[in-house]
């Protein structure tokens, strides 16, 4: 079985209907529920999600949306295929030297140190500037993929 680690571009896809990825977000997402894909979330990305999806269903015009993002992060961290990464001290130090040497944000440095960590590939909706300046770089020593 392999294993994906979701940057928190990828779920903001999935629940965007109108989003110009969503179809391809949701056929991860799909693969994942199926059983056909192990997701990992590293706990940043999760408190990142949060904030997105309340401001995506705030822009939506839809009532709650703290409420649905709060039901949207209890339905991944209970998702059977969907873990969060384990914290622990491989993983921070890991993410540390990502962070530190490609320069990325915060979040990012976390999907490549879990995606290494769980021997997966990380998983990005789009191909951003910080990414897209170091990409031959990164994609030496990591296994990367983007919705687009």
């Amino acid at each position: 079985m392999s294993y994906v680690s979701l940057d928190t571009g990828v779920i903001a896809e999935y629940i965007d209907l109108a989003g110009s990825l969503h179809k391809e977000a949701e056929a991860i997402i799909r693969n994942v529920l199926g059983g056909k894909l192990l997701a990992i979330i590293a706990h940043p990305i999760l408190v990142e999600t949060y904030y997105v999806s309340a401001r995506i269903y705030e822009r939506l015009g839809l009532s709650d949306p703290e409420e649905r993002a709060e039901k949207l992060i209890e339905w991944l961290y209970r998702s059977p295929n969907l873990s969060l990464a384990e914290p622990s001290l491989e993983l921070a130090i890991l993410a540390g030297k990502v962070k530190r040497k490609f320069g990325l944000a915060l979040t990012d440095a976390y999907v490549l140190a879990s995606a290494k960590l769980y021997g997966g590939k990380a998983l990005f909706r789009s191909k951003e500037k910080e990414i897209v300046k170091r990409l031959s770089t990164i994609t030496v020593e990591y296994d990367v993929a983007f919705l687009q």
